[in-house]
């Protein structure tokens, strides 16, 4: 199966929420399966986002286990998991579009595409998945702090209020969890090792 079908599965077998639905049509009708995750760094690649996505959810399936034990789900739904996972970086819909530079090769110099970073809809990061998921399905408490603050320290609202982001994850473990998720899949599943 593809990145998109895996997507899909997983979605549809564990969020089923009212609003869900209409959530995952728009995701369809989006640039979300098509689009990288940056425009440089990590999956930077047709698909990256979705790729990324994925990672971030099994990464964080991972950590929530390791964190509560066989009995996690007594903690946090499957549901909350799969939200939290594959949902933080929505965001990223619409933000890279391809434009062309010429690039020089062993035959001299060609067109090539690249990404560029072009945000229609500044409102942030993390907020701005949060209010994009908002507008079609409810999140709870935790999974909106959870993927407000899934940037930590990254996050430019932590460089000038840390406190905030500090209670943010003392309140909900479920932020540290997405975060430390979202660095792992980065820095650790998608980003090739040094040679």
């Amino acid at each position: 199966m593809d990145c998109k079908e895996d997507f899909i599965e997983i979605y549809e077998t564990f969020i089923d929420r009212s609003g869900s639905d209409r959530l995952l049509e728009y995701l369809k009708s989006s640039d979300f399966f098509v689009a990288p995750a940056s425009t440089k760094f990590h999956l930077c690649v047709e698909g990256g986002l979705c790729k990324h996505s994925l990672n971030v959810y099994e990464q964080l399936l991972k950590l929530v286990e390791l964190a509560y034990g066989e009995n996690w789900e007594n903690v946090y739904s499957h549901e909350t998991v799969a939200i939290c996972g594959l949902l933080h970086d929505l965001c990223k819909i619409g933000l890279y579009k391809i434009e062309q530079r010429n690039v020089k090769d062993q035959y001299g110099w060609t067109k090539s595409n690249y990404y560029v970073y072009d945000d229609s809809l500044p409102y942030g990061h993390g907020e701005k998945s949060v209010y994009i998921i908002n507008g079609y399905l409810r999140l709870t408490r935790d999974e909106a702090m959870a993927i407000n603050w899934h940037m930590g320290g990254f996050d430019d609202r932590a460089k000038y209020n840390a406190l905030t982001l500090s209670r943010a994850f003392e309140q909900f473990p479920i932020a540290v969890l997405l975060h430390m998720a979202d660095m792992s899949a980065t820095y650790l599943v998608e980003t090739p090792p040094r040679q």
